[in-house]
């Protein structure tokens, strides 16, 4: 099954390399996911460390992706810009 909704040969490079990075994000907070069920049910407090550890690379490798599409794909620049870091209640930001 391909990730594109387009024949791969029309799209630009940047429209794959955006595909590539889109991708890997939704892998990687995935996996974020799968390493916090895991660690929430482990009774060993040294593999819940371990999977803690791995979960917070995974936290790593995403957010270095969005700042990669930040840079690079129209609309991540402004959206973050209003809703991260900020205390305000998340809906009033709009």
């Amino acid at each position: 099954m391909s990730d594109y909704h387009e024949p791969q040969e029309k799209l630009s490079e940047k429209a794959r390399s955006l595909t590539r990075a889109l991708n890997s994000l939704k892998e990687e907070v995935e996996a974020v996911d799968w390493y916090n069920q895991r660690r929430d049910v482990e009774k060993d407090k040294a593999l819940q460390d371990i999977l803690k550890h791995n979960m917070l690379e995974e936290i790593e490798h995403a957010c270095m992706t969005i700042e990669w599409l930040r840079r690079n794909m129209e609309g991540w620049d402004e959206e973050l810009e209003t809703y991260l870091f900020k205390e305000e209640d998340i809906t009033d930001l709009e």
